[in-house]
């Protein structure tokens, strides 16, 4: 398991600072990193997914600031080295796929809806030498994305979740996730999954700390027949979720 030399997984800002000097003018006269800025973010992310976990990442202008350490803990709740593996919506970092392919020895296959996400997912998996196949989705979420036929071990995702338009990086299509808690983009996929999962298999969604929606979309794998299990886990000061539905 990547961790620090003190056995924490994390990085500290002085070593993130030897990794992009450049981050020092984002630093006060205490030596801490000012969060707030987005371009100091950019940077401290790219040095911890260097440094802890091998991968050269670059993010773009205006897309989410992906944090490497919580996507890694989410996957480590259920993934297991050397399966196959579908990631819907693997975004401008292709993070969580360079990660199951480099870290998990998994053969992964990744969908991206937006075109210019997709340019630069394309680019960190050819960056990062890796094997990952980036499907170009056409606005669906499994079906008529990934061909029929195709069975996994695993599929995963970091869904929309909100329950309207937002403020902030994400757009409405990367943001929304529809119902009335959000929760309608889960479930779509949830029921998606049941044609394209081997005998076992589990769909995993990194989610946040919303109880409505966890349990929304919780019902709605029961009534599909999967069981459920739900994983909580805390990054920094936030926690997340991960829901797992067993086929």
């Amino acid at each position: 398991m990547p961790a620090w030399k003190d056995g924490k997984l994390g990085l500290p800002i002085g070593e993130a600072v030897k990794i992009f000097p450049e981050l020092g003018k984002y630093l006060d006269e205490r030596g801490k990193l000012d969060f707030s800025n987005r371009e100091a973010r950019i940077l401290y992310n790219r040095a911890v997914a260097r440094a802890l976990f091998g991968l050269d990442i670059e993010y773009n202008p205006r897309g989410l600031v992906t944090p490497p350490i919580s996507r890694y803990i989410f996957l480590k709740t259920f993934l297991r080295e050397g399966e196959k593996v579908l990631e819907i919506g693997t975004g401008h970092t292709a993070m969580m796929a360079l990660m199951a392919e480099k870290l998990f020895s998994c053969r992964v296959t990744a969908t991206e809806l937006d075109n210019e996400f997709f340019e630069y997912a394309k680019a960190n998996i050819k960056r990062n030498n890796a094997k990952v196949n980036l499907v170009k989705s056409n606005g669906g979420i499994i079906k008529n994305v990934v061909p029929e036929g195709e069975r996994f071990d695993v599929i995963f995702s970091a869904p929309p979740y909100y329950e309207r338009p937002t403020k902030g990086v994400l757009t409405e299509r990367e943001g929304v996730g529809g119902g009335k808690y959000g929760e309608s983009f889960s479930n779509r996929l949830l029921t998606e999954a049941l044609d394209y999962l081997k005998s076992g298999g589990r769909v995993a969604l990194f989610l946040p700390d919303k109880e409505a929606l966890l349990q929304a979309i919780s019902k709605h794998a029961e009534k599909l027949g999967y069981s459920v299990k739900d994983i909580k886990f805390r990054v920094g000061t936030r926690w997340r979720h991960s829901l797992i539905a067993l086929k």
